[in-house]
């Protein structure tokens, strides 16, 4: 049976069940900070219609109770507008978050209060990564604080426990990729898809070489920065972020020309100039060998996304101190810096 709109003597509008509830809502063009919502309504009482009353959740808080109408001012209340809506600046909404959302029409009625229909089915949706403007944004951010650059000629990782190196064993002679964690910015598009084997390039300012510590083990591989970053690789930018520190982090991803990773980063991630971008560098000299630049003033973390053999580099156990204070595994970016974030969900 339709739901019918009434009118009073005095022209105000009639109870709850009386104006049209929204059904079949659709939720399409979802970012990471806004998305367009429509819905289907029985014709009848949709010209009593002034507002729409929106109850947008995060999914974990499933237990809240639906807003009544004294409590509108703590929602949104829009306008009547032709659907689909878009619903964006209404909330700060975070990326690659789950929300629930569902849906009352109103009446405005003349003492300023409204009629209100029942509520809608609840609906769920998971807002997006970060677009390539939003990476763009975040990159435009890091370029400030690059700094100067300091040269270095080997990439390297440590672990807590020794690699394996065994003669004629292959499978045990790679690194192989792994799926990154969800540290950095909640809405960069590699966190827990790209697959990649970290690796540090930063060096000491005074000796010009990798560290003696290390937040991540003390045993460590080291392989020549040509093998890993030359004229046949693609560099990305992928985060920038701290973690309630002074320290900023930048995340490199570099990808073999038309490789898995490379096509992963194509369209997701802004490609920066091998030679021309203010972070990590290789530049062909005029005896045809390469110089690798980094900057001093970020630490940064490069994710290579083939495997690599363990025979083209060299091991070896580091004495200084396991700083694990520093490690970035699986950290929470700091929402409130004002250097690395950028005006969506963080």
């Amino acid at each position: 049976m339709d739901n019918q709109v009434t009118k009073s003597a005095d022209g105000s509008i009639g109870g709850v069940d009386e104006l049209p509830v929204p059904q079949q809502i659709r939720i399409t063009n979802i970012t990471c900070d806004s998305f367009k919502i429509s819905w289907n309504m029985v014709v009848r009482g949709q010209d009593q219609i002034t507002h729409y009353f929106i109850d947008l959740n995060k999914r974990e808080n499933m237990s809240s109770n639906k807003f009544k109408h004294k409590d509108v001012p703590t929602k949104l209340v829009a306008k009547a507008v032709p659907l689909p809506m878009t619903v964006r600046g209404h909330w700060f909404l975070s990326p690659r978050t789950e929300y629930t959302v569902a849906v009352q029409t109103a009446a405005k009625k003349s003492d300023g209060d409204y009629a209100v229909s029942k509520w809608s089915e609840i609906v769920e949706f998971c807002t997006a990564d970060y677009s390539h403007i939003h990476l763009n944004q975040l990159l435009q951010k890091a370029e400030a604080i690059g700094g100067r650059m300091l040269p270095f000629t080997v990439f390297y990782r440590n672990q807590q426990r020794a690699f394996s190196l065994q003669e004629g064993d292959s499978e045990t002679c790679f690194l192989l990729p792994s799926v990154k964690d969800n540290s950095g910015s909640h809405g960069s598009p590699i966190s827990g898809k790209l697959e990649g084997i970290f690796f540090s390039c930063n060096t000491e300012f005074n000796t010009g070489k990798p560290p003696q510590d290390s937040p991540y083990g003390s045993y460590r591989f080291q392989i020549r920065a040509e093998l890993l970053f030359n004229q046949n690789t693609n560099i990305y930018f992928g985060d920038f972020y701290c973690m309630y520190t002074s320290y900023h982090y930048i995340i490199l991803v570099l990808a073999p020309d038309g490789s898995r990773g490379d096509i992963f980063c194509k369209g997701r991630l802004p490609a920066l100039g091998r030679a021309t971008n203010r972070f990590l560098t290789l530049t062909e000299e005029a005896d045809g060998l390469l110089s690798f630049h980094h900057a001093q003033d970020i630490i940064l973390e490069v994710i290579y996304t083939e495997p690599v053999d363990l025979r083209l580099g060299t091991l070896s156990q580091i004495s200084g101190h396991q700083l694990m204070s520093l490690s970035t595994a699986d950290a929470k970016k700091d929402p409130s810096c004002k250097v690395c974030n950028i005006s969506v969900g963080r």
